[in-house]
Order: C-alpha cells, then structure tokens, then sequence
C-alpha cells in the first residue's frame, strides 16, 4: 500500500480585484490615512526615544503610547473613526520593519546607498509612509465572503472578484486579509490561509537555465538548447514613458493636470511591471511542470547593478523576481491538476559555469564577458558561452544513483566523491571572511 505523503501547514495568499464604491473608496481612504499617521507617528516617536535614552520601545510599548495620546488629544479624535484593529496591525508592521533592519544589519545585508539619506539615518532604516504611494492595511478578524461580496470592517460589503476558490473548514484556515490600493487607483484584497500542503512527488528530467540580457534565459535539459529571447518591457516603453515623464515636469505643483499626468506614469510603470511578471510567471510555470530538478546560478544582483552601463538592463530583466517564482512554484503542488513538483538547485555564486569547460572541466580564467564564444585550450571543443553555462548548472538527474555508469555524469568526475555534486567541487569555498559589522550611526 502506498504511503500517503506528509502534509505540513504553509501560509499561502489569495489575491483579488475588488471594486468599492465612491462612498467606500472615501472610508478605505480615511482608513488608510489613519494607519499611515499612526504608523508615521510611532516611527518619530520610537527615533526620538532612542536619541534621548539610547533604548528602544517594543510594539506593547508603542500601543500603549498611542492610546495614552490619543486620550490626552482631542485634535486627532478623528482616528476613531478607523478600526482599532487596522491601527494595531500598523504598529506591528513598524515592529516587523524595525526587526527586519536590525537582522539585515547583523547579517551584512543592507541595500547598498548611492547617496546619503535626508533624515541621516542608515540605509534600510523605516521610512515615513507617504500619501502618494501604494496604500495598504490589515484586518486580521471580522472580515468574511459571501458569494461575490466580500465584508470589511468600517467599510461595508464589497464587491469582489473571485477568479479562484478560497480553502475553507478542513482544507484550511484563513488568517487576515489585507486590503491594498495601487498608485493609479486599483483596489485589491489578498487573503492569507493557513492550509495542508502536501510534499509533492519528484517528476523526471533535468534542466540547466543560465540567466543573461541578450538572451534572458538559456536552457540545456541533456539534449538539446534553447533560448529565450529577453522582453525588454522597459526599453520598449522607454520612449512612450519619456514624453509623460516629460509632461508631468510640466504641470504646476498641486494643479489637477499635475495629478492627471502623475497618473498617468503610474499607469505606464504599473504596465510594465505587470508585463514583467506576466512573462516570470508563465515561464517559471512551464519549467516547473516540465522537469523534476532545475539547476540556477546564484547572481549578486545588487552588485551588478552597480555598473551603471547595465543597471537598467539588469533591472528590466527582473532576475531576482524570475528565480523566487521558479523556487515556489516548484515546491507546490498545484490545487487544480496532479502535476508533481520540482527540486530547484542554486549552485555558490562564485561557481564559473561560464569558464568551466563541460566536457573536461578545464577552466578558462581568461575569458571575458565580451567573448561570447570560446575554444577550451584543454580539449579543443569550441564552446558557446551560454550554453555551456547551461549545461554545468544543469543538476544530475534525480533518479540516478551517482556511480559511474549509472545516470548522467557531470563534466570533469572522475567517479570520486559521489556524494558531491561537480559543481559544489569546483565552485570557490562556501565560507568566506565575514566583513566587521559597520556601526549602525
């Protein structure tokens, strides 16, 4: 008798288009109003209190801060007209911020700063919410579905979309609902579920995908090549995107054509962006349904962006958005159909996939970033520079058994440590020098 294969509780969000009505768009603007003061609010309170005393205020300390303040000013009585709840999940979301930065810190991973911050604080410190940007608040309780309707707190039934099912009693739980509104308008509710997943079975197959700008993905499962060509949303809408930028400039600051135009280039980059991630998904679903094991290369992307001739390009191609929808997607069994999922492998990042020759394993350190074609000195086997890159990150195949004779043997193994794949030996050390952690001000 087949076992049935473990289940395990995972966090996953649903995400939908809802479409309030005047009267509710103005309740879910003074709902995000209140939630950017008080968020904004704590944030100075919390820096002034660390200057004055060098200690920092906890989430509890904050809440009952904020209650005390808002007893002792009747100027801001009009916070009650938000839900209490959406003001504590504020508070939380600075707790969380503030975590974040301080573990981001410790750990040498703070985004790196082109320019000295306004406010003089570090770079990855909280910032101050801003009207003009992505609104968004938390109900954690008290929201519900009914059909096409969904309930919010202090707002009413609102209309929604739902283009997919919802887990419910035994298939799982739903945890809060946050309610988002873009720059140019659109409204959307994503609800987090607590639900069973099951570990999926391994499909058969493997691939290598080398990730580039000319091509954005180059893909070598054992037997042939293929490329796919980079989108360039970006460059493409690059030229529309000039003359609205250039008309915006334009208006007279607090002008209604001003906020018209202002629009209208959220609109030119929400499209984009939504091009971008149209084109990640559907590839990363292809691939994930295709083959068991996907080899990727670890890119230090923020690195790379540091070069000013390539930065756009880098940034238009979405690398980083590309490989996380890969990596969830093949650790998920879809809810519709059967397919089975994936194992995704990220080779060290300083593995030369690139100068390594697959076919004896010999390394070219003298190969540069323009030569896109290269003959190995070693065996004489002309190389493609993508497609070789391909073919080192591709992962043995899951089903062999790693001996000689027995499944696919990577380039330059000579049978010794089978436990090891080819790419781990010939990568740089896993561990390096950590660097002395910076002072934080």
């Amino acid at each position: 008798m087949m076992a049935k294969p473990m289940q395990s509780m995972i966090q996953k969000a649903f995400k939908y288009r809802i479409y309030p009505t005047e009267e509710q768009k103005a309740e879910l603007a003074k709902q995000f109003g209140c939630a950017r003061f008080v968020y904004n609010a704590a944030l100075e309170l919390r820096k002034d209190y660390f200057f004055d005393t060098g200690e920092s205020l906890s989430y509890e300390d904050l809440a009952n801060a904020m209650a005390q303040f808002k007893q002792n000013n009747p100027d801001i009585a009009w916070l009650e007209q938000a839900d209490s709840q959406v003001l504590q999940q504020a508070l939380k979301d600075l707790d969380k911020a503030y975590q974040n930065f301080f573990r981001n810190h410790k750990n040498g991973t703070l985004p790196p700063a082109k320019k000295p911050r306004k406010d003089g604080m570090p770079n990855g410190f909280p910032t101050f919410k801003r009207k003009f940007d992505k609104q968004a608040i938390r109900y954690p309780q008290r929201f519900k579905f009914d059909g096409s309707m969904i309930y919010l707190p202090k707002v009413g039934w609102v209309k929604v979309i739902r283009h997919r099912r919802v887990p419910s009693g035994r298939e799982g739980k739903m945890k809060n609902a946050t309610v988002s509104r873009t720059k140019t308008g659109k409204f959307f509710v994503a609800i987090q579920c607590e639900v069973e997943h099951a570990a999926p079975e391994q499909k058969q197959g493997s691939i290598g995908i080398d990730l580039g700008l000319n091509d954005f993905t180059t893909l070598n499962d054992g037997e042939k090549t293929e490329k796919i060509a980079c989108p360039r949303h970006l460059r493409k809408a690059e030229k529309m995107l000039k003359i609205r930028q250039r008309r915006l400039s334009r208006k007279c600051k607090g002008s209604n054509s001003r906020i018209k135009a202002r629009l209208v280039v959220a609109a030119t980059h929400e499209k984009i962006t939504n091009r971008r991630k149209d084109f990640h998904h559907q590839l990363s679903r292809s691939l994930v349904d295709r083959f068991g094991e996907i080899g990727l290369e670890s890119l230090n992307v923020k690195g790379m962006v540091k070069n000013h001739k390539l930065a756009k390009s880098i940034a238009d191609a979405g690398w980083s958005q590309f490989v996380t929808f890969v990596e969830y997607k093949a650790a998920w069994r879809s809810e519709y159909t059967t397919r089975a999922g994936s194992e995704v492998t990220r080779h060290e990042r300083w593995f030369a996939s690139s100068k390594t020759c697959y076919d004896c394993g010999a390394v070219n350190k003298e190969l540069k970033l323009s030569d896109r074609r290269w003959v190995c000195q070693n065996c004489g086997v002309s190389h493609d520079r993508d497609e070789n890159a391909a073919k080192n990150l591709r992962p043995v195949i899951a089903n062999a058994s790693n001996t000689p004779g027995t499944g696919e043997i990577n380039a330059g193994w000579d049978g010794s440590n089978a436990d090891m794949s080819s790419a781990r030996r010939r990568s740089a050390p896993e561990k390096f020098k950590e660097l002395e952690q910076r002072p934080l001000f």
